[in-house]
């Protein structure tokens, strides 16, 4: 990503087209209204910035070095800027006095009662939380839940002023140049309104299991993290939560939670104080064309099983490494990221279908779901059983890759924990066929083509009969030290 993910930006204005003494005047054009953007948005703006509101939180942090960051030497900027720029400095003072740190950004009413959204990082690690309506009215703020994975939070004001609220809107129905408009509180300057359109929907930025961003050029700038994205028709239909730049100023690329997947955080966070998902219990990773070769998918779909918790859902069902989960609770399972969100979103106790392919032919599993907060909380570590006899030591050379039986020694060696059964990898040869797949010394081959590893030479006549059967690639299911387990394909020519 030539970017970094930020949560804040500054908007970028065109420049002026001039040369040196003469600036060039365009000649007068005849411009069609859906060019100069709908009149709508200063409709819809005057109708809901009543509901957008500005979140303050303080806390207390450890006293610091005396060194301030270096902003341009203006007062005004100063001013601006001071509550932004919490960076660490060269250490901790001791004996220095808790200071009071302060943050700002947004948020949105959903409920006349006093119901605020927000961002969970607007109000991390807050000692106290404040809510600053349009009219400049401050209002003590009680959190009543947040969720890390959404980076959604929910807060409660009372008051016996009248509030405005807003409306969610369908954020499936949003298409590509849809117009949208976001109201914040960009650098403390208070209700702000800017536009622009849907530029992506359901991007991934690898910020979290649930990714699916509605990607938009109107501008997000610090502060307006937890404000809302409106449609044209004054209905939320995303969070406004990050930004890509490479600098810390805004391109363009802003990312906003979409109202669907926000809306059933927020109920459950109403209604219990915390979320509740569904849990299948199992590690997932991309079924590349490479792997979906080894396996006889065609074309690359699913989500693969590279493996399955001791104490989960899937185990009972019957689901084992090697499986390709390709249909959920009749919901299709495109790619690998389909699938934590399609379950996530599943009752807890639901008993549902799972369709798999399994050495290419499709099976249905049912799963009774638990619940992945209780999966997060529960020991993973069991004392396993005594390990049988280690077969001979026997080092084979197949594929590039330097391969001996685990002993003692060795797992001492690399630090291999007694539960990762297989042959252990010593050396890759460099510019051979598995040089390129990630693999490392200590790494521990467990199956190929979903069969067992006894020993190096079961290996290497396991390699000699796929080859035999014309096969393009082998499938490996290799085990770190830690015992993570992933596929590779690595390829037999």
């Amino acid at each position: 990503m030539l970017g970094i993910i930020a949560r804040f930006a500054r908007q970028v204005r065109q420049p002026i087209l001039a040369t040196a003494a003469v600036v060039i005047m365009l000649p007068s054009l005849v411009v069609p209204s859906l060019a100069r953007g709908p009149d709508a948005i200063a409709d819809v703006s005057e109708q809901v910035i009543d509901a957008v509101v500005n979140i303050s939180t303080s806390q207390n942090v450890a006293g610091r070095g005396s060194e301030q960051p270096q902003v341009p030497n203006d007062p005004k900027l100063d001013e601006l800027f001071r509550d932004f720029f919490n960076r660490r400095g060269p250490g901790e003072q001791k004996g220095a006095p808790p200071r009071r740190v302060n943050s700002l950004g947004s948020g949105f009413i959903i409920d006349a009662n006093g119901i605020v959204v927000t961002n969970n990082h607007v109000i991390a690690d807050a000692d106290e939380i404040t809510v600053i309506l349009n009219d400049g009215s401050r209002i003590k703020a009680e959190l009543m839940g947040r969720d890390q994975k959404t980076d959604i939070a929910l807060l409660r004001i009372k008051t016996d002023k009248p509030l405005k609220a807003v409306r969610f809107g369908d954020s499936d129905k949003l298409r590509l140049g849809d117009w949208v408009i976001a109201i914040g509180n960009p650098f403390s300057l208070g209700g702000s309104v800017t536009a622009g359109i849907v530029s992506a929907r359901n991007r991934d930025i690898n910020s979290g299991p649930y990714d699916n961003y509605i990607q938009t050029d109107a501008a997000i700038n610090r502060g307006n993290s937890g404000g809302p994205l409106f449609n044209l028709n004054g209905e939320v239909v995303g969070v406004n939560t990050a930004i890509i730049s490479p600098s810390g100023g805004s391109i363009g690329i802003g990312f906003a939670v979409p109202a669907k997947t926000a809306l059933t955080v927020i109920d459950q966070l109403k209604e219990f104080g915390e979320t509740r998902r569904g849990w299948l219990g199992v590690r997932i990773q991309l079924v590349t064309d490479e792997i979906a070769e080894s396996l006889g998918i065609k074309p690359a779909r699913g989500a693969l099983v590279a493996g399955v918790d001791e104490r989960g859902p899937a185990r009972p069902a019957g689901i084992v490494p090697g499986d390709v989960i390709v249909r959920f609770d009749g919901k299709d399972i495109r790619e690998m990221r389909d699938l934590p969100r399609v379950v996530a979103d599943t009752p807890v106790g639901k008993e549902v279908p799972v369709v798999i392919i399994r050495k290419g032919k499709e099976e249905t599993r049912t799963v009774k779901l638990g619940r992945l907060e209780d999966g997060e909380k529960q020991a993973t570590l069991t004392k396993p059983d005594a390990d049988p006899p280690s077969p001979p030591a026997v080092v084979k050379r197949t594929l590039g890759i330097d391969l001996a039986n685990l002993s003692d020694e060795l797992r001492k060696k690399f630090k291999i924990r007694d539960t990762v059964k297989g042959i252990v990898i010593l050396n890759i040869e460099a510019n051979s066929p598995a040089a390129d797949k990630r693999l490392n010394a200590g790494d521990v081959i467990v199956e190929i083509a979903q069969e067992a590893v006894q020993s190096a030479d079961d290996f290497e006549a396991k390699v000699d009969r796929l080859r035999k059967e014309k096969r393009p690639s082998a499938l490996l299911l290799v085990a770190r030290a830690d015992g993570e387990l992933r596929f590779i394909a690595l390829s037999l020519q």
